[in-house]
């Protein structure tokens, strides 16, 4: 460990590995904001921060068997010359989750503008089962990222600590901002359905670029930070033009 605190390429490695697993992170924290946001709002940070500290144990625990993580990459059985392993068969159920969660809020969130009673709180366990199996699906996807990267599991088991100190820090500003802006939770669910299809591609041995994700949640985020900026001036402007009619009354 001390050889490798003088190691510049073991601190190269840490750097890349530690904004890799931030940035993998984000669909995670997307996720955790969407689940707890149908809780209790007493409940909701406490259900963000039991999922990040479930899936930072599972993440050291699959560090811990990095042969196991290998062996899962290994055909299973094979179905009409298409081999398949325990990763496309995990990636494949987590995708299809994915994809049925996000369909289901968007469908939820739709519905709720049309009825007076708001919206239908889930119960804590119901959102920490789901949490936790999502975390398996992207904790597998950020653990088998950092094997890949990284020669040394103390490196591995850093940046993923970092980047889990990071998510837990981001968790509660990210969830209010998402509750408080309909239109940003909605395009957090158009996050969700994208992964969703990531993964499912993935299962599949359809390689999808992480890159082509990220770039097109940045740019919808770009796109949506104007509105949002758009919206705030318009308001001002309004309470800017209304403020002298008030003072005349």
């Amino acid at each position: 460990m001390l050889a490798l605190l003088s190691d510049p390429a073991a601190w190269a490695s840490l750097a890349a590995l530690t904004a890799l697993e931030i940035v993998l992170g984000i669909d995670n924290l997307i996720f955790l904001s969407i689940v707890a946001s149908r809780l209790p709002e007493h409940q909701q940070n406490t259900a963000r921060r039991v999922g990040l500290m479930l899936a930072l144990v599972m993440r050291l625990a699959l560090l811990a068997s990095i042969a196991w993580i290998v062996g899962l990459t290994e055909p299973i059985m094979t179905v009409a010359d298409f081999d398949v392993s325990w990763r496309d068969i995990i990636m494949l159920g987590g995708g299809l989750f994915l994809l049925a969660k996000g369909t289901l809020e968007i469908h939820h969130t739709m519905e709720e503008e049309h009825q007076e009673g708001g919206k239908v709180a889930s119960s804590f366990t119901s959102a920490i089962v789901q949490i936790v199996l999502l975390d398996i699906v992207f904790s597998l996807d950020s653990v088998i990222t950092a094997v890949g990267m990284a020669e040394h599991l103390s490196v591995m088991i850093t940046a993923v600590v970092i980047s889990m100190i990071v998510m837990l820090v981001a968790a509660q500003p990210v969830g209010d901002f998402v509750n408080r802006h309909p239109t940003v939770k909605m395009l957090a669910l158009a996050f969700l359905v994208l992964v969703g299809t990531m993964l499912v591609a993935e299962g599949l041995h359809f390689h999808v670029p992480r890159a082509y994700l990220y770039f097109a949640i940045a740019f919808s985020a770009g796109v949506e930070a104007l509105n949002l900026l758009a919206r705030r001036r318009r308001l001002k402007t309004k309470q800017a033009a209304a403020a002298p009619t008030g003072a005349g009354h």
